[in-house]
């Protein structure tokens, strides 16, 4: 794809019950104070900033969207015909005649790969359109298949529906077919009314995904895009849907590899300039994104936090083809991604506190290919299998200054293990049924609660009786996974160094990957 030109991670003991409630007071409290965004003031202290970190959260569409895990995309139009990854909007669209096409068959074989959400590219940066849109003869409208009357999009949306996953589209800024892409306000207006069409003609639209590829014009000129005009229709036209990667709901993690940061941050800083925009929008949901380098290795560490205007919710998406290029080509049939390769970059995405979307390209029958569908599902069954029986279960949890231990193994993301008081470090020790093997470890934020934990250590007690480190980690956010070689240990404690502020720990697992370590 290679498109991304950005336009620019005293104890009080109380019974069971009365545990419980305070948790649950704590936790109303805390969740009414919280936002996604939140202001420095002049006068806060270093304290003061590390403690509003800790309390900024997602809203209600990015945690719906976060929850998904893997989504995908399908590329397909006039490329997938031409047999390039780039066109120049100059290509014959008569080619474009996909007999076969069945979108039934994308989602369908995308919802059984475990993917919850799709996203079609409606039009790429050649400008064709894969729905009959008013505004260009450049579409479907204007080509042999299914005699102009096709609409490629309402396939897509209508199998989404059908399978019961979510939906959405990619609009490409860059359009080198429209003659008038160089004027700003003709081709804004222009994109506008496509991006009308997209968002009132197919139902819910669940996600908006922009890049910031920003060629020349006929005119010599690039047009400056009105993304805050772009933003505010969406938000008004569909509500619920989540706009990415060049949008103010979900950022790019920096590499097209599925490979993403080892210490991934959702809460970010924010500069002068944006937080008067967002002090000025906070009642009117604005829209808004972080500037500068969103590519830097560090992008949430304290020192980056305590010279900020402003903090706020951004997370990552990692994106990666399971291919070498994004549109299908013949040529690389045999270099689809082995299931293998797939469960890698799940550990490397989703396991790293990211979504992960993954490409997988129809051909131009229409149809998506043996060998990927294979792959795909091949690797689905991986996942099921390894993730099957959490070795902890039934485990004796004992932490000295935790509360509602038993939210650890309860398979929700939305309760809690916190500690008492202030504390931010803890230990929990888990006495397991039995001697147990394992070589993957889960670990779960509730992050309805924030993104708190900076660094954890996981070790298991040897038959001498002495611990010895398994693995370590820095963020763990929505979820961590990390893979290491197998222990068998009938007790394991988890160690968390370091958190902004009281952890909130949903979920801790223990698992063996299927097939074993490598």
């Amino acid at each position: 794809m290679n498109k991304r030109k950005q336009a620019g991670g005293v104890l009080v003991f109380l019974p069971g019950a009365a545990i419980l409630s305070v948790i649950l007071i704590l936790s109303v409290s805390v969740r009414a104070q919280n936002g996604n965004y939140v202001v420095i003031g002049p006068s806060d202290s270093a304290a003061d900033i590390i403690r509003k970190a800790a309390h900024v959260v997602p809203s209600a569409r990015q945690l719906r969207w976060q929850k998904l895990e893997v989504t995908a995309f399908f590329h397909f139009g006039i490329n997938t015909f031409t047999n390039h990854e780039w066109g120049d909007g100059k290509e014959d669209i008569s080619q474009f005649n996909p007999e076969k096409l069945d979108a039934r068959q994308w989602v369908r074989i995308a919802r059984d790969a475990g993917v919850r959400q799709v996203i079609i590219t409606a039009k790429h940066h050649d400008g064709f359109c894969l729905w009959p849109s008013q505004y260009t003869e450049h579409s479907v409208k204007n080509t042999p298949w299914k005699n102009g009357k096709g609409d490629v999009v309402k396939e897509v949306s209508d199998a989404c529906r059908e399978y019961g996953i979510g939906f959405g589209v990619y609009l490409s800024p860059w359009d080198r077919n429209s003659a008038i892409y160089g004027d700003s306000e003709k081709y804004n207006a222009y994109f506008e009314n496509q991006l009308t069409e997209l968002l009132t003609n197919y139902g819910r639209v669940d996600e908006v995904w922009f890049d910031g590829a920003n060629g020349e014009g006929p005119n010599g000129k690039k047009p400056v895009y009105d993304f805050d005009a772009w933003y505010a229709l969406i938000r008004r036209l569909q509500p619920t849907a989540t706009i990415a990667i060049m949008g103010p709901d979900v950022r790019w993690v920096g590499t097209e590899s599925g490979v993403g940061r080892l210490t991934e941050w959702s809460v970010l800083p924010v500069d002068s300039r944006l937080q008067e925009k967002i002090a000025a929008g906070s009642q009117t949901d604005v829209a808004f994104a972080p500037q500068g380098d969103m590519m830097k290795e560090d992008l949430g560490s304290r020192a980056r936090l305590l010279t900020a205007k402003g903090l706020i919710w951004y997370p990552a998406e990692t994106d990666v083809s399971i291919r070498p290029g994004w549109f299908h080509h013949p040529e690389e049939d045999e270099k689809v991604k082995t299931p293998e390769d797939l469960l890698t970059i799940y550990f490397s995405s989703v396991g790293r506190n990211s979504l992960l979307l993954l490409n997988i390209p129809p051909d131009k029958s229409g149809l998506i290919g043996k060998n990927d569908e294979l792959n795909l599902l091949a690797w689905k069954k991986k996942i099921d299998e390894t993730f099957a029986v959490n070795r902890a279960w039934g485990a004796g949890i004992h932490s000295f200054n935790g509360l509602n231990t038993a939210a650890l193994l309860d398979g929700r993301d939305d309760t809690h293990f916190t500690t008492k008081g202030s504390d931010t470090t803890t230990q929990i020790e888990f006495t397991l049924k039995g001697e147990k093997t394992f070589d993957v470890l889960l670990l779960q934020e509730d992050i309805r609660a924030g993104q708190r934990i900076e660094r954890f250590v996981l070790e298991y007690r040897q038959r001498d009786g002495s611990w010895k480190t398994v693995t370590e980690g820095t963020t763990v956010g929505y979820k961590r996974l990390l893979q290491f070689p197998a222990v068998t240990t009938g007790k394991v404690r988890l160690r968390i160094e370091s958190s902004r502020s009281n952890p909130t720990l949903a979920e801790f697992g223990l698992y063996e990957l299927a097939g074993g370590s490598e």
